[in-house]
């Protein structure tokens, strides 16, 4: 065995620790012999520690967590910032620069302020072996650390490091920058683990996971991997003369178009080419829909075509006649009943028995947006309800309990969402003041520690598109996609929550609404554009398929702009599905075995073969895909607008009527059903609830 050696690198000040080097030896022919950072301590004079000997490096169970601790143990001692600064400067300068021929596109981490590159080996006996670099000289600091913490390391070892360990160690700097920083530091250790992971199922044996479908958009065009892919890449670039006839029979009836980001693609496609030509046309989350609304009927529309679910129908419905555009005609797409599951949920007797319990005590009734008027009326009578969307339901529960002393709030019906805002709420428990107060300044840990046990959700609705984000999606993404932007909807299960929670805190992952999704990747994209440096983004699609037209509409608006300039670095952005073998079709090992590549840059990304037309992941198939929302085709759309004004009352039955019926009180169901999204509305525009609001919880019998 060679022996270790160290040495000191600069002269030391008698108050502080000494710096000093470890080489490590190489075992595997890529990685290229460099040096590496160990921490010292604090001496009078020159006097190493004793080194951690080779012997120590293969048997200790210790060997990783003891150099987290030197770590802590060295930076704690450096109280001020500009310090720490200086010593991670100190371990860049200490580490041998990797390779020009190794610092390519393949081995970068994504989501890095600056450039990192990572590889990683095994060698003979076993042992993790790591080398990073970085064309910043602070995260060169950081990866140092790493670097000399797990190389030489066992493997279990090396998945065993979180990054809530590497938090501990203080070696961050205050202010946004040194957020990004530590950010980086993050990404660096799980692209370090993910490669580990693969390099041991290879030397197992073990099948690697197929890749996931996925759209390549870079300024040059899209390209699709996989036949559901294909499928949606296919209908990005629409037919030009079926986009001039829907533009035509719009303008000429002056109808407007309100849609969900959950449409089908073909129809999304078209709505979107149309949209340069109609104004009137809106895309968006189903709240949204009935604002748009409001804005086409002032703008002299006198339809609105709704493609969604009835119960946004019947919002868009209930929302114009508030607003006094009772005589605007509001259709949907369908002769029969476009359900959804969510909704389905909520409009039963277990749902109102669930309340029930509420009625008895101080409480407010919390309801997802997505639910249908008359669930919403039934509820408020029962118990005062506030709706909410995935987006503002976190402060909507957060400022109740702050304005109303020992509320009790009962949210519904999404069970996946309930779980999901309670965990999120039992993270915050282990925050600081500090922390809470930046998320809502009138809390703190105390309260939100009194709050959770009055905080109750609904244990049985769920929908069944998100449904599919389960075990066995989260295992796979863990595998092959932990280093990618992660998103996810607040309505996915548990494990694919916690995972995009955990990206979320290092900078690599959103968890909210649609709207926060698209809005996330186009931040993410527009920031690599400002860095100007060749690129490769991932993105895991945590939500309904159908929003990958609006992200890629949104994505290529922002790159073609560069298309032409030769100074602009080439960026490309992936959008990935994840896929439940629940909604996929087992492909034949013909189409499994000789996978075809494609070049973008110097990344080969692997063509993977889809399943036929209109099985499994297809277009019409499952892969997070809503079968409701593909009801609302382009024919339909067509025959809805060309029949209108609907003087032969043909179209009947694709009318959203008003409701005539009443409540168990008397009242209208359309106005007692409107009450709790006026409620909501007033709060997005006070950040408080409404004083009405509030007098029905403290007296309910005025609801």
């Amino acid at each position: 065995m060679a022996a270790y050696t160290t040495f000191s690198f600069f002269s030391t000040p008698q108050n502080q620790k000494t710096f000093f080097l470890q080489p490590f030896k190489r075992h595997v022919s890529f990685l290229k012999p460099f040096k590496c950072v160990r921490p010292g301590s604090a001496s009078t004079r020159f006097r190493p520690n004793p080194v951690i000997s080779s012997s120590a490096l293969r048997t200790s169970a210790l060997v990783v967590p003891s150099k987290l601790e030197h770590l802590a143990e060295e930076f704690g001692s450096l109280r001020e910032p500009v310090e720490r600064v200086k010593r991670l400067l100190h371990y860049a300068a200490a580490m041998a620069p990797m390779p020009e021929s190794n610092r390519v596109d393949a081995n970068r981490v994504m989501g890095c302020t600056a450039r990192v590159w990572v590889e990683v080996g095994i060698d003979e006996e076993g042992k993790v072996r790591v080398a990073a670099d970085s064309d910043s000289e602070i995260t060169r600091g950081f990866c140092a650390c790493l670097v000399w913490v797990l190389d030489g390391s066992e493997p279990d070892e090396v998945m065993k490091v979180t990054t809530d360990d590497l938090t501990a160690l203080n070696v961050g700097l205050p202010g946004g920058s040194g957020r990004s920083r530590v950010n980086t530091w993050h990404n660096v250790l799980v692209s370090m683990q993910k490669r580990t992971k693969q390099l041991l199922a290879q030397r197992e044996g073990k099948v690697p996971f197929e890749s996931f479908p996925s759209l390549v958009i870079s300024s040059d065009g899209v390209f699709p991997k996989g036949t559901y892919a294909e499928a949606q890449a296919k209908y990005l670039f629409p037919n030009e003369l079926k986009v001039d006839e829907l533009v035509n029979v719009l303008k000429e009836k002056k109808i407007g178009v309100v849609a969900h980001f959950y449409m089908d693609p073909e129809v999304q496609g078209i709505l979107t080419a149309a949209q340069k030509q109609w104004p009137h046309i809106h895309i968006s989350d189903s709240l949204v829909m009935a604002d748009s609304a409001v804005k086409m009927a002032k703008a002299g529309c006198q339809f609105i075509t709704v493609l969604g679910v009835d119960f946004m129908s019947e919002n868009v419905r209930a929302i114009l006649d508030q607003a006094g555009f009772s005589e605007v005609g509001v259709y949907r797409m369908s002769n029969e009943q476009i359900g959804c599951s969510l909704a389905d949920a909520a409009a039963t007797r277990t749902y109102m028995e669930y309340l029930t319990a509420a009625s008895r005590s101080t409480s407010l009734h919390v309801i997802y947006i997505n639910t249908k008027l008359e669930t919403k009326a039934y509820a408020h009578e029962l118990v005062p309800t506030i709706t909410c969307t995935s987006s503002n339901v976190v402060q909507t529960i957060l400022q109740a309990f702050a304005q109303v002393p020992d509320l009790s709030i009962f949210y519904g019906p999404d069970s996946y969402m309930g779980a999901n805002i309670k965990d999120l709420f039992q993270q915050m428990t282990k925050m600081t003041d500090e922390e809470i107060a930046a998320i809502h300044p009138e809390h703190s840990q105390d309260s939100i520690r009194s709050l959770l046990p009055r905080l109750h959700y609904f244990q049985d609705g769920t929908c069944i598109v998100h449904h599919l984000f389960g075990h066995e999606v989260v295992e796979k993404i863990k595998e092959m996609y932990c280093d990618a932007f992660l998103t996810a909807h607040l309505e996915v299960p548990g494990e694919m929550f916690s995972l995009a929670m955990e990206a979320k805190r290092r900078g690599m992952g959103v968890v909210g609404s649609t709207k926060n999704i698209l809005d996330f990747i186009k931040d993410r994209v527009q920031e690599a554009l400002d860095r100007n440096i060749d690129d490769h983004l991932q993105f895991v699609l945590g939500t309904e398929s159908g929003m990958v037209t609006s992200i890629v509409a949104t994505v290529r608006s922002l790159l073609e702009p560069v298309k032409s300039s030769s100074e602009r670095a080439k960026v490309t952005v992936e959008i990935v599905f994840p896929v439940s073998s629940d909604s996929i079709s087992t492909t034949t090992s013909s189409l499994s075995s000789g996978l075809q590549t494609a070049k973008v840059g110097d990344i080969i990304l692997p063509v993977v073969p889809g399943i036929a037309s209109g099985e499994g992941c297809s277009i019409h198939g499952g892969c997070a895909s809503c079968p409701y929302m593909k009801m609302n085709s382009l024919g339909s759309l067509l025959k809805v607008s060309n029949h209108l004004p609907d003087e032969e009352n043909i179209l009947s039955a694709y009318k959203a009527e008003r409701f005539k019926l009443q409540t168990p009180n008397g009242r209208s169901v359309a106005d007692v059903g409107c009450e709790p999204i006026l409620h909501m509305r007033n709060f997005q525009a006070t950040k408080k609830l409404p004083e009405k609001l509030v007098d029905q919880i403290l007296r309910p019998q005025h609801s």
